[in-house]
């Protein structure tokens, strides 16, 4: 194992020391594990937040900022926070217009942010309402999962619950849109490689050097099948079928992001990303906005992902809106 460590159980903790250190528009809570706006909270405003397992960087403390997350609560590597993190973090952002908590659907996410949600509540009174991203093609269910995992479709949803949350929408209206944009959006993955836990020191698993995993997990979990390495036209051909097999976007305008695993470079990712537009192309896909880069990785894994989502006006104007987050940033 090569990578730029001191000691691999310090690795989160440190991590969140260099965040601090280079982004004065967030603060750092240290003994939760909380990145949170430095300006925070905002009074009358809904607090979004949302977390889970380190690892999967930016995802989540790379959106925290004007226009997407007031918090992102950091677990240990590809394990859930607590549910004392997450209560911590949801009283930290209350302005007095409740919280919307943002979970990706696995099992132990799931459990720790709801228990989170009733200690806070009852400790404070502060609403909080929850969303589940259930976004993953590959598989129904996962050793992380009951039912669909929660995969990029996250990315998207942050930046534009975000948006409508620093409008000034209510948490009724918030959760309400939230739930829309996760019915409306679908991913897949696929790995060439494992990845490797700092702490294990050893690659997740084998994966043969003429093989790729077809709806890989972001943790490593497996996807569908292993198959035979194939040309990047044939993957994002699977990944395409598999997502409008879902759900049918004919016709349909659409945010597109085709992600990276963490260890895919630049001008791969590109490079599927024209397969992906000519395929979308071929089936009457309309694609009006999309991400190409490294949103939600899965450590050093090389592969990518694959997030299609359903776009109206108004989803189309809150992703255009204003966001100053350390990883996503456009406007003014």
């Amino acid at each position: 194992m090569k990578k730029l460590i001191n000691d691999p159980e310090q690795v989160v903790a440190e991590s969140l020391a260099g965040v601090a250190a280079a982004h004065d528009s967030v603060r750092v809570d240290f003994e939760h594990q909380i990145v949170y706006r430095a300006a925070g909270p905002k009074q009358g405003k809904v607090g979004v937040i949302s977390g889970g397992g380190s690892g999967h960087e930016p995802l989540h403390g790379g959106y925290v900022g004007e226009g997407m997350l007031d918090a992102a609560v950091a677990g240990q590597m590809f394990t859930s926070p607590t549910p004392d993190q997450v209560a911590a973090a949801i009283k930290g952002v209350d302005g007095g217009a409740g919280v919307l908590q943002i979970i990706k659907n696995y099992t132990g996410d799931v459990m720790n942010f709801e228990m989170a949600a009733e200690l806070a509540n009852a400790e404070t009174g502060v609403e909080v309402a929850s969303v589940i991203v259930n976004d993953d093609v590959a598989v129904e269910d996962s050793s992380f999962t009951a039912g669909r995992r929660g995969v990029g479709l996250t990315v998207l949803l942050e930046k534009i619950v975000g948006a409508a949350a620093e409008a000034g929408q209510d948490l009724k209206s918030v959760k309400k849109l939230a739930e829309e944009v996760i019915a409306n959006g679908r991913s897949m993955g696929v790995a060439l490689t494992s990845c490797t836990v700092p702490h294990v020191g050893r690659p997740t698993f084998e994966l043969p050097e003429d093989q790729m995993e077809m709806g890989v997990g972001i943790h490593g979990e497996p996807g569908r099948r292993r198959v035979a390495l194939a040309p990047a036209a044939d993957i994002a051909k699977e990944m395409v079928d598999s997502i409008l097999e879902e759900l049918d976007f004919q016709g349909s305008e659409t945010i597109v992001m085709v992600n990276g695993l963490g260890a895919t470079p630049q001008i791969e990712l590109y490079l599927m990303y024209g397969e992906v537009a000519k395929l979308l192309a071929e089936r009457g896909v309309k694609v009006a906005r999309n991400l190409v880069g490294n949103y939600i990785t899965a450590l050093d894994m090389a592969g990518c992902s694959l997030t299609i989502l359903k776009a109206n006006d108004e989803i189309l104007k809150l992703w255009d809106a204003p966001v100053k987050t350390p990883a996503l940033r456009w406007g003014k």
